[in-house]
């Protein structure tokens, strides 16, 4: 029940899931655009549909037993998953490197996330949706629309019929990819490591990486997606183009929807009225960084 003592309709999660596949589904029909295929039926979409059954099959074990415990580490599993399906149709350099930076940022964020939410105990976000099958139904549906789309650009250029030469574009964006990993390891290892502190446990962090963006981890992660597409893009064509959308996704989904609002409200709950959180979110800008101004 909520808040109200009403059990919230079922037909808006239902709908929100019917979207989300729609949208996953328009984007493996752009990314499948000339690209590889099996018994006729082209690989990217297959792949696309992987990361779903993937999402509700584990749904079903962690709705009786209400858990979201391994609901980051099933996205972790199903970014490897499908990253290497799509390298067992193409394995030439591009395609081994795609494949290796996708499947060493899902490895370190999913364990990373995982042991937050065993030392934490539960995740807060889950709270009020574990009860209600379609709306849990719907967050695991979400994770395989945020796999499908960030990972668009990788699964396109791995599944495409084009393989050129790795030039300099590659090394451009593998700079951008190991910069923004450097910045989201960075972020998440002084974070974690501030909560491990008992003083700390009221507190808000404002120092490291924190002290130049109130989100750097955010930012390294939109960073090294746009590394990623900028690796994939010499070998996409016609409709396979519109996966470079995946930084934009990421973007638009941290910033608008899932990330920062959600963040920055239990952060204003929670610090609000402190002169000292108020400074802090005065001075430092929300997502993209900058030298930290005299405090």
């Amino acid at each position: 029940m909520n808040d109200t003592g009403k059990k919230p309709p079922a037909s808006k999660s239902i709908i929100s899931i019917a979207v989300a596949v729609s949208i996953a589904a328009a984007m493996a029909a752009a990314g499948s655009y000339r690209g590889q295929e099996i018994e006729g039926i082209p690989v990217f979409a297959l792949i696309a549909a992987l990361a779903f059954v993937i999402q509700w099959v584990i749904f079903i074990p962690a709705y009786l037993s209400q858990s979201e415990r391994y609901y980051d580490f099933t996205g972790s599993v199903t970014y490897v998953s499908v990253i290497a399906c799509a390298l067992w149709m193409n394995s030439d350099p591009r395609s081994q490197l795609l494949a290796a930076l996708v499947a060493i940022w899902a490895l370190r964020l999913g364990s990373f996330l995982f042991l937050r939410i065993r030392d934490a105990g539960s995740d807060r976000r889950f709270d009020r949706i574990k009860p209600f099958f379609f709306r849990f139904m719907m967050t695991w549906t979400l994770q395989g629309l945020w796999v499908v789309m960030t990972a668009a650009a990788a699964l396109a250029a791995m599944t495409s019929t084009l393989t050129p030469a790795i030039g300099v574009t590659t090394m451009v964006g593998l700079m951008f990819w190991v910069a923004g990993f450097a910045i989201e390891v960075t972020a998440d290892r002084q974070k974690r490591e501030f909560r491990r502190n008992p003083d700390n446990s009221d507190r808000f962090i404002q120092h490291g990486l924190w002290a130049w963006s109130r989100h750097p981890n955010y930012f390294g992660e939109i960073l090294l997606w746009c590394g990623v597409a900028i690796i994939a893009a010499p070998a996409l064509q016609g409709w396979q183009y519109a996966t470079l959308v995946s930084p934009v996704f990421v973007y638009l989904l941290l910033t608008k929807i899932s990330g920062i609002p959600m963040l920055d409200a239990h952060a204003l709950k929670r610090w609000g009225d402190e002169d000292d959180y108020r400074a802090y979110r005065d001075a430092t800008p929300v997502l993209f960084p900058r030298p930290p101004k005299g405090r």
